[in-house]
């Protein structure tokens, strides 16, 4: 079963300065995020003891004006940021949905793509070859699937890795901003799918600007500021 718990997590990040200059800075601003370390090292705090439970069902929504850990946060949780201090526990399998074209291949085919894309996403070649169909018929690329990516419309690209990343759901899913693809005709197609995508994800962690639509799917909230949870809340939601 998909949990995810994370206890006095703290990220920090050095600062490039040091001696005079380090003094400097410290004295010039008063954000308790920047931090003295040994030999006059300077560090900013990007996380500062955040810590929260998920079990499945959950849907977690991380709210905050800029700069205030949410996207350091869902990179901690992926795993590509290392904690300072603290712990990130992951029970079930974890998807990130920051960039969907990542990993692609211009001079690759779209078939060749959506095998390669799989294969990073840790999906075994026949569940690549189960899922193809579906992603090429979702995705309305006809005969340009068997075509360089290279030779692809923006908007083709955009419909393919839209397609290809919600083909499988993982037991848990991280999410900066809600991910859509193509022109306002394929939209209403592309927000059915992903909501099924959610639907069928253990626990869900979204990070957005659009306290709307974080209301509309998530059961609980954490607003950020300057690296340190202000606020948790639990609401019942019906979806």
């Amino acid at each position: 079963m998909a949990r995810l718990v994370v206890e006095d997590l703290h990220i920090e990040f050095p600062v490039l300065t040091r001696g005079i200059g380090a003094a400097r800075l410290m004295g010039e601003t008063d954000d308790p995020r920047l931090v003295a370390g040994r030999r006059g090292k300077l560090f900013f705090r990007a996380l500062d003891g955040v810590s929260f439970s998920l079990g499945a069902g959950d849907r977690l929504g991380l709210v905050g004006p800029n700069g205030a850990g949410k996207s350091t946060l869902l990179l901690a949780l992926a795993g590509i940021y290392m904690p300072t201090a603290g712990r990130i526990a992951v029970t079930g399998s974890l998807d990130a949905l920051f960039n969907p074209r990542l990993g692609f291949q211009p001079e690759a085919t779209g078939r060749r793509n959506i095998y390669l894309r799989g294969l990073i996403q840790g999906w075994s070649p026949q569940r690549i070859e189960a899922a193809t169909a579906d992603i090429i018929d979702f995705a309305e690329l006809g005969h340009f699937i068997d075509m360089p990516l290279r030779s692809y419309s923006q908007g083709m690209a955009a419909r393919l890795a839209f397609a290809i990343s919600t083909a499988f759901a993982p037991d848990i899913l991280l999410m900066d901003e809600w991910i859509g693809a193509g022109d306002k005709a394929f939209q209403e197609k592309a927000t059915a799918r992903m909501r099924n995508f959610i639907d069928r994800t253990g626990i869900v962690v979204i990070a957005s600007h659009n306290e709307n639509l974080i209301a509309k799917m998530c059961n609980k909230t954490l607003r950020l500021e300057r690296g340190r949870i202000v606020e948790h809340v639990q609401v019942s939601n019906e979806g």
